[in-house]
C-alpha cells in the first residue's frame, strides 16, 4: 500500500530527528530499559511521576525517555521497533498506520479535560478585537475563520477542536485549520493571522493577560485524544506490563488535590521545562486512576478524522484492532 511504502521512506529520517532531539534510537534492546519517546508535556504526568519516584526501577526497568515534536513523528518508529512506547497525541496518521498494517496498539489514556471553564487547561482563545467589535460571540461565528491548532487537524488538538465546534454544529470543515506551533500563537492572534486558536495553559493565561483573547469554549469533560502506544514487539514482552504497573501506581499518587502537591509539581516543572510557579497557578488535567484506555473516545476521533477526509480509509475500525485493555485491567 502507498502508506506502507511512505512510512518505509520516512522511518528512517525519524530515527534521525528523533536521535537530534533528546536521544540515539536504540540498535538492539537492553534487558529491563524501556525507550519511550514523548513530547514534553504536563498531560503526560504519570510517565514523569514514575519515572521521578522510582516505580519504573522497583520494576526492575530503566526508562529512557527520547523528545520528540509529535506523537505523529514516532508512531512509525514504534511499529519498527525503535522505540519501545510512545506517549503522545493520537492522529489520524496513527490511525492510517494500523489501518495499512503496522503493529501498534493503544493501550492507556493519558490528560482528560475537565469540562469546566474555570478549571481547564485549554481553550479556543479568540482574538479579543474581534470579540470587542461583536463579530464574534459563540463558536458559531467562527465558521470560514482561521483558527490555529498544532500540528493541524489531523493532530489530536484537532479533535480537541472538533469537540469544541460540535456545540455549535460546525465541524472541522467549516473553519480554517492552520498548523501553529502552541508557542508562535499568541503571536498570530496578535497580528491577525488567525482568528482563534486551540491553546493548553500557561499559554492560554498570557493570552488573555496580554489582552489579546479571550476564552470562547473548552472542550467537553471527558475529553482525551492522548495516551500510551505500545510497539507491537514491545507489546509481547515481560517488560510491558511492568511499565504500565509503574504508570499506574504513579496515576494514583496525582489524583485530586495531590496532582498538584508540592513534590510533584517540582518533578513536572523539571519534565516540562515550564516554571513551577507557572504550575501552580494554572489548571491540571486528571487521569484515570487504572489509565485504562477510552475506546468510546478513540471512535469518536477517528470519526472526525474520517469526516474531515483525513483517514486513507472510510470503515471505522474497530477499537479492537488498535486497542489493548490487558494491561490496564491487569
Amino acid at each position: 500500500m502507498i502508506v506502507k511504502r511512505i512510512l518505509s521512506l520516512i522511518i528512517p529520517v525519524l530515527v534521525l530527528a528523533v536521535a537530534g532531539c533528546g536521544g540515539k534510537a536504540p540498535e538492539t534492546a537492553s534487558p529491563g530499559k524501556v525507550t519511550v519517546a514523548h513530547v514534553p508535556s504536563t498531560l503526560f504526568a504519570p510517565l514523569y511521576v514514575a519515572r521521578a519516584k522510582g516505580y519504573f526501577a522497583d520494576q526492575g526497568l530503566t526508562v529512557d525517555l527520547q523528545t520528540i515534536r509529535a506523537g505523529q513523528d514516532a508512531v512509525a518508529l514504534a511499529a519498527a521497533g525503535k522505540v519501545d512506547v510512545v506517549a503522545a497525541g493520537f492522529s489520524a496518521g496513527m490511525f492510517n498506520a494500523v489501518h495499512s498494517g503496522l503493529r501498534l496498539k493503544v493501550v492507556g489514556s493519558m490528560g482528560i479535560a475537565t469540562g469546566d471553564p474555570k478549571s481547564s487547561p485549554s481553550a479556543l482563545e479568540v482574538s479579543k478585537k474581534l470579540v470587542d467589535a461583536g463579530e464574534v460571540k459563540t463558536s458559531a461565528d467562527l465558521r470560514g475563520r482561521k483558527v490555529a491548532v498544532a500540528g493541524g487537524a489531523a493532530a489530536a488538538g484537532g479533535y480537541q477542536l472538533a469537540t469544541v465546534l460540535r456545540e455549535s454544529g460546525l465541524s472541522l470543515r467549516d473553519v480554517q485549520i492552520v498548523n501553529i506551533a502552541i508557542p508562535d500563537q499568541q503571536t498570530a492572534l496578535a497580528n491577525g493571522g488567525v482568528d482563534a486558536a486551540l491553546t493548553p495553559a500557561p499559554f492560554t493565561t498570557r493570552i488573555e493577560q496580554a489582552g489579546i483573547g479571550v476564552p470562547l469554549a473548552v472542550p467537553p469533560a471527558g475529553t482525551s485524544a492522548t495516551g500510551i502506544i505500545f510497539g507491537g514487539a514491545f507489546t509481547e514482552s515481560a517488560a510491558a506490563q511492568k511499565f504500565f504497573s509503574a504508570l499506574q501506581r504513579a496515576s494514583k499518587d496525582l489524583q485530586g488535590a495531590a496532582a498538584t502537591s508540592p513534590e510533584n509539581l517540582a518533578i513536572l516543572a523539571e519534565a516540562t521545562g515550564q516554571d513551577r510557579a507557572v504550575l501552580e497557578s494554572v489548571p491540571s488535567y486528571r487521569w484515570r486512576p487504572d489509565l485504562s484506555p477510552d475506546a468510546d473516545q478513540l471512535t469518536a476521533q477517528q470519526q472526525v478524522y474520517r469526516d474531515a477526509g483525513l483517514l486513507d480509509y472510510t470503515d471505522l475500525m474497530e477499537p479492537g484492532a488498535y486497542v489493548s485493555t490487558t494491561f490496564s485491567a491487569n
